[in-house]
């Protein structure tokens, strides 16, 4: 990563091909509440200004991105795109902001390595939503346009009030215009030529200029963090779930002991159930419904029967590794419902502390988990006690696939 102080440019080794951004951070961002700027603020467990970073470095097209943070704080910036471990870090120039947005822009603008076939993207980092789909909009746009902007039609119906009287105002062609902002390089100069003033955005100074601009598909995603309400109301529109259904099936025959091990739960018994590791049917049943609920395979695939490693191991490893994978994947489990099938032991005595086991073991509310169990009426091999088997099913939450394109 480099860092660019008063303009100076900074070479950087890159194709002549693709794009170049500037991801505009440099506010102080006092509207949004709290006590720090809103870029730095941490929204679904990241600096704000980190979300759209790692969109555009990331995108196959990149060539060049340059963050304009506040005078002053390199550094910290810095230490935020380490710790996030943001991938493709020597594709990211820092420069320091101006006194205004344009000033900014144009400070990130003049970082930039010199590619007259290249296509320029202006982004507010205040906008965290932004995925690859929305670049390849704009870039396909820039095809036959010298200027493309995300866009979404307004809905509502539009007054004007001046204080004493209400006028209506007609909202056809009229749209809320987002970022980033698309120009093909060799028109930049243009636009920063008829800067007068305070523009409202890019695009206006675009107008000005001349240029044939178009607009693509926007999304509710890409709206601003302005207001402290806006975190809350944008968490919700990012963090829509969908949910997924996973169920496992395991069975264990018996062998001569004195207990058997239910939702790690000791048990006495005349007999213990018979396998490489604790045989704890009901949590094998339940790992395999996780798994199977995030599309991973089954238990034996991440803990084969036939790795010595895993003789004797204690199910709450098994069951561990499922549950930290749903976290992994940004999910929850939403629910866990276990059915156990044997004639003995009794399973009602135990069933409260298999259940809190088991709330434990995933991190879950109780409330979250159900254990129940039933006989065969004397049917089948668990009817003739020889051994236990165990159902179970999980509903867990995960963010689409989509939002990470």
């Amino acid at each position: 990563m480099k860092t660019a102080r008063n303009k100076k440019r900074t070479k950087i080794d890159h194709q002549c091909s693709g794009f170049q951004s500037v991801v505009v951070a440099a506010g102080q961002g006092i509207r949004a509440g709290g006590k720090i700027p809103k870029q730095y603020r941490l929204f679904l467990g990241k600096p704000v200004f980190i979300h759209s970073l790692a969109v555009l470095v990331t995108h196959s097209m990149n060539r060049q991105t340059v963050l304009v943070h506040p005078p002053g704080d390199a550094d910290r910036v810095l230490q935020m795109i380490e710790s996030e471990r943001v991938p493709h870090s020597h594709r990211i120039t820092l420069v320091e902001g101006g006194t205004d947005r344009a000033s900014s822009v144009r400070n990130g603008l003049a970082v930039l390595d010199n590619q007259p076939e290249s296509s320029i993207l202006l982004h507010d980092a205040a906008r965290p939503g932004l995925t690859h789909a929305d670049i390849d909009l704009l870039l396909a746009a820039l095809e036959a346009h010298e200027g493309a902007a995300p866009a979404l039609q307004v809905v509502d119906a539009l007054k004007r009030y001046d204080g004493t009287s209400v006028a209506t105002v007609s909202r056809d062609n009229l749209y809320r215009i987002q970022t980033p902002q698309a120009f093909r390089s060799n028109r930049v100069p243009d636009i920063l030529a008829v800067s007068t003033g305070s523009p409202l955005d890019e695009f206006e100074l675009a107008e000005n200029a001349g240029l044939e601009l178009t607009l693509t598909e926007g999304s509710e995603r890409l709206a601003k963090l302005t207001h402290a309400e806006d975190f809350l109301r944008m968490e919700a529109i990012l963090c829509r779930m969908e949910t997924r259904t996973g169920m496992g099936y395991d069975v264990h025959a018996f062998e001569v002991g004195e207990q058997v091990t239910l939702c790690g739960v000791e048990i006495p018994h005349i007999a213990k159930l018979k396998g490489h590791s604790d045989a704890d049917v009901a949590w094998h049943a339940l790992t395999d419904a996780l798994l199977g609920a995030l599309g991973a395979g089954d238990i034996g695939d991440h803990f084969p029967p036939s790795d010595d490693q895993w003789k004797g191991a204690a199910s709450s490893v098994f069951l561990e590794f499922a549950g930290e994978l749903v976290r992994k994947r940004s999910g929850r489990i939403v629910n866990v419902d276990v059915t156990l099938i044997c004639e003995a032991p009794k399973i009602k005595l135990n069933r409260e502390a298999m259940k809190l086991r088991t709330a434990e073991v995933l991190k879950l509310d109780p409330d979250r988990v159900s254990i129940k169990a039933t006989t065969t009426e004397g049917l089948g091999f668990e009817g003739r006690r020889e051994g236990i088997a165990a159902q179970a099913v999980a509903n867990i939450e995960l963010p689409p696939a989509t939002r990470h394109e």
